[in-house]
């Protein structure tokens, strides 16, 4: 068995191969699939480390297709760089390093999402930019108007348009905003055709068609929660999964000193933020019979710490709700959302 390591760039990939006698061969090869399968192709079969990384799947997926044992690894697993200096940092060392890594079984795998996970993944993050491009662009025809001292109806995001044309406005300012308002009509149209796409997803789905009988989830977060964990059995309890998501508070303890600050912020920031969301639309609703008690138990934190610090919560709980759901089998039930456990420290 020989072990190979590549450090992936966007130009170029840094190989460097340990052969069973100890030799070390090293390689650059340019990041391009007919290159890569002409330089590793001639190697004999090993076992090969790869950085979990945006082009890491097909350059596994081109190195399985020639025979060899790909292992995608997580990249914050420092145990796997214990090897290279912190002095001197070149993608030579790096290879060296994950090749040495690959050898001694110093990493830790990733989880390689499913195909079908990874297209749900990739429409969301369309959807987003869309809604991001469609943000900006009202947020400039606002500045526009406001300058005229002009001011749109309130409404829907899709309405804008609409009312944006109702005004009366000099020719200039219209001049100014005509090809702002052809892109709101284009990205309203993308915008639409996207969400009714993600919902019939969803109703296929029987794990998102579950998660959005919680009240704020919706097919979008339903899906997006969905492709990202892949699999529920991945996680042990609700609180490993609130930690994959950076959802629980950093901490820094010694001895008998806890200290905890923000969240960690790690995992997929875009479920964290829907998340976010989704308990916004809880703590928006308190006379909503579905979310009084979680309701309830958000206004008792708000009170005793901030109202930002409680919707991250809230956040955090709905995670482990909407795990435990998936996990069980089960619908939401208001009859079961009571006081959290205490954890164990």
């Amino acid at each position: 068995m020989n072990w190979i390591g590549i450090d992936i760039g966007k130009l170029y990939c840094q190989v460097c191969e340990i052969a069973a006698s100890g030799d070390i061969w090293e390689a650059r090869v340019r990041t391009q699939r007919d290159r890569l399968e002409v330089v590793l192709r001639e190697r004999g079969h090993a076992r090969v480390l790869l950085e979990s990384a945006t082009e890491s799947e097909w350059i596994a997926r081109v190195l399985e297709a020639m025979g060899h044992e790909v292992i995608v690894a997580d990249p914050n697993y420092a145990p796997m760089y214990s090897q290279r200096t912190r002095r001197i940092k070149t993608d030579r060392r790096d290879a060296r390093a994950l090749a040495d890594a690959c050898r001694l079984g110093a990493y830790r795998p990733a989880h390689r999402t499913t195909d079908a996970r990874r297209s749900v993944r990739s429409l969301i993050g369309v959807r987003e930019n869309l809604v991001r491009t469609r943000t900006r662009s009202i947020q400039l025809i606002r500045a526009l108007l406001a300058r005229e001292g002009l001011r749109p109806r309130t409404g829907h995001a899709d309405t804008f348009v609409t009312r944006a044309l109702e005004l009366t406005v000099p020719a200039a300012v219209r001049d100014a905003m005509e090809p702002l308002l052809q892109v709101l009509g284009s990205v309203n149209a993308q915008v639409t055709a996207l969400d009714a796409r993600l919902e019939h997803l969803a109703e296929e789905d029987s794990a998102a068609r579950r998660l959005m009988t919680v009240p704020g989830v919706g097919p979008v977060i339903a899906l997006a929660f969905v492709a990202t964990i892949d699999r529920v059995d991945r996680f042990r309890n609700a609180h490993q999964l609130e930690s994959y998501l950076g959802l629980v508070p950093r901490e820094w303890s010694l001895s008998e000193v806890q200290r905890r600050g923000a969240i960690t912020k790690a995992g997929n920031k875009r479920v964290r933020w829907l998340l976010v969301q989704a308990a916004r639309a809880v703590a928006r609703t308190p006379t909503r019979l579905t979310t009084r008690p979680l309701w309830e138990w958000t206004d008792r934190l708000s009170r005793r710490r901030t109202g930002r610090v409680a919707i991250v919560a809230l956040a955090r709980r709905l995670a482990g709700i909407l795990f435990a759901m998936w996990r069980d089998g089960t619908d939401f039930d208001v009859a079961r959302v009571g006081r959290p456990a205490a954890r164990s420290v």
